[in-house]
């Protein structure tokens, strides 16, 4: 579809909003997320990878729902017309651990939105700001981006390659009920991650997609290893893995951690500071 100068201007007209948010950080919510992403139970003496990604969740009422699934359009954020919608990458950077089953806030801010047009036709960037604040203490300071683009055409089936893994590299194949179960701790009901007849026949894709977040989670788990505790973790995601198929989660040098496919492709590339 063709994006107009208009559309962009409209889109752009978003920049500067900003919607606070506040609620109890419930630490049976986090339990089920940590249950969800495979570790440990006791939240209270440690959170799981990426624990903010428990609370804050989008809520949209039943009419409110779009047919993939997505809350519809608008809102706080800008109402891209583009039909595809993608959590592309994120920057985060740590201080205090969350006070769990206590109050926390929220402060979001939409910092840009960028139109690109290339090979792959047309492409909206969305850029938000989120702080977590409890009292006096900024927690955390996450900036994600959002791509928006044309529905495009099918996405290939992954074909394995040899590829074995390194000694220190993690196997993770994740399932069906892994990925059903992420989507329910997390709310989110776009339905490449469960629905598989409208995974392949209206979004092209040869299986169930596995979340983005949920791979940053897991490469976010391999980046905490013998007690290690991240200060900023960023991450990009770089193509696509698919229920079934097993992903390598490896360590390089540098801080640099990547999820790799079966076909021996980077899905994701994420960076660590400590």
């Amino acid at each position: 579809m063709t994006v107009t100068e208009a559309d962009i201007a409209h889109w752009r007209s978003w920049i500067g909003k900003t919607e606070s948010r506040t609620e109890i950080l419930d630490s049976q919510a986090l339990t089920r997320f940590a249950a969800a992403i495979g570790e440990p139970l006791n939240v209270g003496e440690i959170q799981p990878s990426l624990a903010h990604w428990a609370f804050f969740l989008p809520v949209a009422a039943a009419d409110r729902i779009g047919p993939d699934g997505h809350p519809r359009r608008g809102g706080f954020l800008p109402p891209v017309s583009l039909p595809r919608r993608m959590f592309a990458a994120s920057d985060m950077a740590f201080g205090p651990s969350l006070l769990l089953d206590r109050e926390a806030t929220r402060i979001s801010t939409v910092r840009d939105v960028a139109h690109k047009s290339g090979r792959s036709g047309e492409l909206i960037l969305l850029t938000v700001d989120h702080r977590i604040v409890q009292g006096d203490d900024e927690c955390v300071r996450e900036t994600q981006t959002i791509v928006y683009r044309d529905a495009g055409g099918a996405t290939p089936a992954i074909v394995p390659a040899p590829f074995p893994p390194e000694e220190k590299d993690a196997v993770w194949t994740p399932s069906t009920v892994d990925l059903f179960r992420f989507s329910a701790v997390t709310f989110n009901s776009h339905r490449i991650h469960y629905d598989l007849p409208y995974a392949c026949a209206d979004e092209g894709y040869p299986g169930l997609v596995i979340h983005g977040p949920f791979t940053a989670a897991k490469l976010f788990g391999q980046a905490r290893n013998g007690g290690r505790k991240p200060s900023r973790f960023s991450f990009r995601a770089v193509a696509p893995v698919f229920c079934g198929q097993s992903v390598l989660l490896r360590e390089d040098e540098g801080g640099r951690f990547r999820a790799i496919r079966c076909d021996g492709m980077d899905a994701m590339v994420a960076d660590v500071a400590y």
